[in-house]
């Protein structure tokens, strides 16, 4: 399974599923991307996937595609 540079699994991300995602068979990775700050955020710091970065979750996060409350319930991180 192919996990996206935001988290979600490729296989069943909507866009890709209806032949929308940008980056087609690739899926999400982390490189340049104006219409993903996840993948731009995680190319500029050197990172896989966002939830690897010790800033997680962060206002970028926050823009999703993951909800931001998932993402503070999985960093453990109380705000």
């Amino acid at each position: 399974m192919k996990i996206g540079v935001c988290g979600v699994a490729c296989e069943k991300c909507p866009r890709r599923v209806s032949g929308g995602c940008p980056n087609g068979e690739d899926g999400c990775v982390p490189k340049e991307n104006p219409f993903c700050k996840i993948s731009t955020c995680a190319h500029n710091k050197g990172i896989e996937l966002c939830f690897e970065c010790p800033e997680f979750p962060c206002e970028t996060t926050k823009e999703g595609p993951i909800g931001y409350g998932f993402c503070q319930y999985i960093s453990g991180k109380d705000f």
